[in-house]
């Protein structure tokens, strides 16, 4: 996606045969036909394709519904669209830990009794918000010895956010309000809230800091480092307009698509990044090839045909390219890459139509004006290719000891690339950055109560879910759970939807990810649950819950990831091969982009 492919020479030369052979214009290639016509008819191209980003911006400014909901493949998924199609959804869970300051905790009795003041103000206020708070658990009601610290130094309170779930992140605005109002009364302490609800606050919060970052630190540094290559303002702000505007298109496009297919909140952040990336790149890549032609003496029609002949054609070869390993992600039949993948070939897509469109015609338009702005010390005409003695030495000992400089950079490449091998889907309980205040919090509640993971929610439908037979296999299932046993106690079970579902929770052995939790799964699905629950007649079940998430999602990937390797290897050699009429050109194309995708990878683990 980064370096194109430089084929200039043939193209170039049959653009001057061309040329002096007057061949009729519907015979010539099609991206040199398009970007003549865009040429000759420039006022007409800008004004399409700013009408076309137009449209599309406002389309999106009136599309207002949540779009299509995401769920995990495998059973989890099954569960999870179940329950929100009878419209059961489990409210957010918050918890208020309330401990004492670490140089204060060898005042023991004094330090307890401040605590257990301090959890019952907890408990008092939660209690006076019941629109924002409900199912509160305190250290005082039944139960509520596994929320106390040993040695009295810690207290916790459980509630979940009341209300509807849409507007859980509004609603525990209130509980969070009420729990720093006691911190201020309770200096000596620490009064702390976390969980699901505030850590979406957080996460949104976070997301939205960093697209607005990216939006306002890439177009300058890009600027910067396009006046360094052509030392002329206009000249490198042209490569930014276009991918400013094949972003905006293709961000605006992607709320619409929202509508029918999964597309998650980040999935704008990396349509930014990849659209300025490929914008800048294919626009750099033609303009350098205009300026250096419109540099050797040609006319403006000379200069679109080679242009478009030599910089037009690799354009499209590489952003089809792009978007064939991009489409890839359709094929791991998870939700979150479905999104991805229709966002960043969108604007692949744009930013390819742009190129072929908009830019030859805004160069027509421009012509000689495109070199003005220079700026002193980095305005001298830098429109024709000067030679760089250190690559051009590089390159030399390359061509004259292909085997040995190949053999290092592969080995190199190799090398870097092997930690990859190792990488695995982890399943930490927030992917969000340790430094955050509700990270640090959940981490210390972990750590003064590591209390079970959450339990496996075994979601069952079917006909007459209150029937002796299904309270039978209840009773099984309960006495299958033990200490020592995959399941362990308590199992409950409770009716949905007006009995059109039964949600059974299955505390799971381990601590929620790992082998252990993983085998315990596996010995419920496949062991526990078709002995008991499964033979009810007409009972079915799936298996969800944030252990069943984690390994479905991991292996579904883990499945799916040979064949969308395998699938865009082949089509982008078909692809190539047709483009370049070689076997080898694709085979090192294809074998140097996965090094180069792995060396990085494996590098950053």
């Amino acid at each position: 996606m980064g370096q194109l492919p430089h084929t200039a020479v043939r193209p170039v030369r049959a653009a001057h045969t061309a040329i002096r052979s007057g061949r009729p214009e519907a015979r010539r290639p099609f991206v040199e036909r398009v970007a003549c016509w865009s040429a000759k008819y420039r006022k007409t191209a800008v004004g399409l394709w700013l009408a076309f980003m137009a449209t599309a911006f406002i389309g999106g400014q009136f599309v207002t519904s949540a779009g299509v909901q995401q769920y995990d493949p495998g059973q989890a998924g099954r569960g999870e669209q179940i329950l929100t199609q009878l419209g059961v959804v489990t409210p957010p869970t918050e918890s208020v830990l309330i401990q004492a300051k670490a140089g204060e905790r060898q005042l023991a009795s004094d330090t307890a009794r401040q605590v257990r003041r301090a959890a019952h103000d907890v408990v008092a206020a939660l209690e006076e918000l019941p629109q924002a708070a409900a199912n509160i658990r305190s250290p005082f009601g039944r139960g509520g010895a596994a929320l106390r610290a040993q040695d009295g130094t810690a207290d916790l309170v459980t509630f979940t956010v009341a209300g509807p779930n849409a507007d859980a992140d509004a609603t525990v605005l209130a509980d969070m309000a009420a729990v720093h109002r006691i911190q201020a009364a309770n200096p000596d302490l620490l009064v702390r809230e976390a969980g699901d609800a505030t850590t979406d606050i957080a996460a949104n919060a976070l997301l939205s800091h960093d697209y607005r970052q990216s939006e306002w630190t890439s177009i300058p540094l890009t600027l910067i480092l396009l006046v360094a290559v052509f030392g002329a303002l206009i000249a490198a702000g042209i490569p930014v307009l276009l991918a400013g505007t094949a972003v905006v298109t293709a961000v605006s496009l992607l709320s619409i698509a929202a509508q029918w297919l999964p597309v998650g909140s980040g999935t704008s952040e990396l349509v930014l990044v990849i659209g300025m990336a490929v914008g800048v790149d294919y626009s750099l890549f033609y303009l350098r090839r205009e300026r250096e032609e419109r540099a050797a003496g040609h006319d403006s029609d000379t200069v679109t045909r080679i242009a478009a002949a030599t910089s037009g054609r690799a354009i499209l070869v590489s952003g089809v390219t792009v978007m064939i390993s991009l489409a890839g992600l359709f094929l791991t039949g998870i939700d979150i890459f479905t999104g991805i993948a229709t966002g960043t070939i969108m604007v692949v897509g744009v930013a390819v139509i742009g190129s072929l469109t908009f830019l030859p015609a805004l160069l027509s338009w421009l012509g000689p004006w495109a070199d003005r702005g220079k700026l002193p010390h980095l305005g001298h005409r830098r429109t024709q290719a000067r030679p760089c003695r250190t690559w051009a030495g590089l390159a030399g000992r390359v061509v004259r000891r292909p085997a040995l400089y190949g053999g290092i950079a592969a080995a190199a490449l190799l090398a870097l690339s092997a930690p990859a091998l190792g990488m695995r889907l982890g399943s930490p309980s927030l992917d969000l950055p340790s430094n955050l205040g509700v990270v640090q919090v959940l981490s210390d509640i972990q750590h003064e109560f590591p209390g079970k993971p959450a339990p496996a929610d075994v979601v069952v439908t079917g006909q007459d879910l209150s029937s002796p037979a299904m309270a039978t296999e209840l009773a099984a299932l309960r006495s299958d759970a033990g200490r020592a046993g995959p399941i362990r106690g308590p199992v409950t079970a409770s009716m949905v939807a007006d009995g059109k579902a039964l949600v059974v929770e299955v505390p799971l052995a381990g601590t929620g990810s790992g082998k252990v939790s993983d085998d315990a799964l596996l010995t419920l699905q496949n062991r526990i649950l078709p002995a008991t629950i499964g033979r009810v007649p007409g009972a079915s079940f799936a298996v969800t819950g944030n252990t069943a998430s984690n390994y479905d999602f991991a292996s579904t990937l883990d499945s799916r990831t040979p064949l969308v390797l395998g699938v865009v290897a082949l089509l982008a050699f078909v692809l190539l091969m047709c483009a370049f009429r070689s076997l080898t050109i694709p085979l090192v194309s294809i074998g140097l982009n996965l090094l180069s995708v792995g060396a990085p990878t494996g590098w950053s683990r």
